[in-house]
């Protein structure tokens, strides 16, 4: 089969690979669609893993081999894969912090190599583990594989949300309108919540408009703050979710948020970058910080209900798409984009 080899950073390459081999209790999913993430991207272009690897989780394709104990899945089946699954009874699963699970670190996805996903290929193998702990997730025929792509980011955005206990009523601030910052719009404002976007490029700031928020600002706007609490009544939004890795709009964020409110780091900053802070803004104003990363178990099910019954319009989210062949081009466009680049699906057909 085709798959794209990690050789090294910034080094893909289109070859031939072995179909991997089945144990008993393992599937065999041949991909259709899978989505580029900036964590794939990332993993392309810094050395962060070791060569050689085959990247790719935003999975969905159809069952073409089953093991010979699986007995719940059959050949033919069009299934979401979700590429980690927790123990369900460490510690870390305990409290319900399932990204911190080591066998949810440990146990993936593959297409061959060190497991690491494996989408970015023809066929990936999906671990007994994951495929008897609700890893596949059967796509209704009335869903298409590009939208059932979107159940994998869905879910990580929605534990950001759940996570920030984001309420109808509030009034969010979302720095970035990106393709996971428009997720953030739909889903604050399908609970009830009143999004505010920020972006640095005008076409962005109408694309936040266009999906639903409320107002959208450019992100260098000098009177930006003052704009917001004009628009909360002078009390700043309730909770502000950084969809971008920036110093500049944290601290945007942190004169955003009204006292009591909360600010959720969503995305991954470089680790050479260092964000000072006197904590007494945050211990006087009572302002909580909070990370959220990857995706939860907990909210999988409602990931899959907001996609498959088009409850949020994922469709608005894609920009391009590729043969697989393509990779390099993608990730070439992904990292210089333009006001036109959102989301990119990779296809082997």
């Amino acid at each position: 089969m085709k798959a794209q080899v990690f050789r090294g950073v910034d080094r893909l390459s289109y070859e031939d690979v072995p179909v991997p081999e089945l144990a008993a209790d393992e599937v065999l999913v041949q991909v259709k669609v899978v989505g580029l993430c900036q964590s794939d991207i990332k993993k392309i272009l810094y050395p962060l893993y070791e060569p050689p690897r085959i990247f790719g989780h935003e999975t969905a394709g159809v069952i073409s081999k089953v093991g010979a104990d699986v007995r719940d899945w059959q050949v033919g089946q069009r299934v979401v894969v979700m590429h980690h699954i927790p123990c369900m009874h460490c510690k870390y699963c305990l409290h319900e912090n399932y990204s911190m699970c080591d066998v949810y670190k440990n146990i993936t996805t593959t297409a061959g190599f060190t497991p690491s996903g494996g989408g970015f290929a023809e066929y990936v193998k999906v671990p007994g583990h994951i495929v008897r702990n609700g890893g596949l997730i059967p796509i209704p025929d009335r869903v298409t594989d590009e939208q059932a792509s979107f159940v994998e980011p869905t879910n990580c955005c929605l534990k950001a949300v759940k996570k920030a206990n984001i309420q109808a009523g509030d009034t969010v601030l979302i720095t970035g309108a990106g393709p996971i910052g428009l997720m953030f719009i739909m889903l604050v404002q399908h609970f009830g919540a009143r999004a505010i976007s920020t972006d640095l490029i005008p076409s962005r700031v109408e694309k936040a408009l266009s999906v639903g928020a409320e107002a959208a600002f450019n992100a260098r706007d000098p009177d930006l703050t003052a704009k917001i609490h004009a628009l909360t009544g002078g009390m700043g939004v309730d909770t502000a979710i950084l969809a971008v890795p920036s110093d500049k709009a944290f601290f945007q964020a942190l004169d955003c948020t009204r006292k009591g409110g909360k600010i959720l780091f969503f995305a991954e900053f470089p680790d050479e970058l260092e964000i000072p802070i006197n904590p007494n803004v945050l211990y006087r104003r009572e302002i909580d910080l909070m990370g959220s990363y990857s995706s939860s178990f907990k909210v999988q099910a409602l990931s899959a209900d907001l996609v498959f019954n088009h409850k949020i319009d994922v469709d608005a989210l894609i920009s391009d798409r590729y043969h697989l062949k393509d990779l390099d081009r993608a990730v070439a466009q992904a990292t210089k984009p333009t006001a036109e680049t959102y989301k990119i699906l990779l296809y082997n057909d």
